[in-house]
């Protein structure tokens, strides 16, 4: 696969990653956190905002690889 196709989809996979990432965390916030104490929001907000990085790690490690050369 060229690099470029390799960039763009990366590219695409992570805006998308992130965007969901964002709704589905937020929507678990509103029904589960509603009442909780604002150690445990901080909590939260803390994990999950660190969360996204591990399957953006291996999105971008994927991006990077050289492309194999035919033989």
């Amino acid at each position: 696969m060229p690099v470029r196709l390799k960039k763009l989809i990366g590219t695409i996979l992570l805006v998308t990653l992130v965007c969901v990432y964002a709704i589905v965390a937020t929507i678990f916030a509103v029904a589960l956190l509603a009442n909780a104490s604002p150690w445990i929001h901080l909590i939260y907000f803390l994990g999950t905002g660190l969360l996204w990085v591990i399957p953006a790690m291996f999105i971008i490690s994927w991006m990077e690889k050289a492309p194999k050369k035919k033989a």
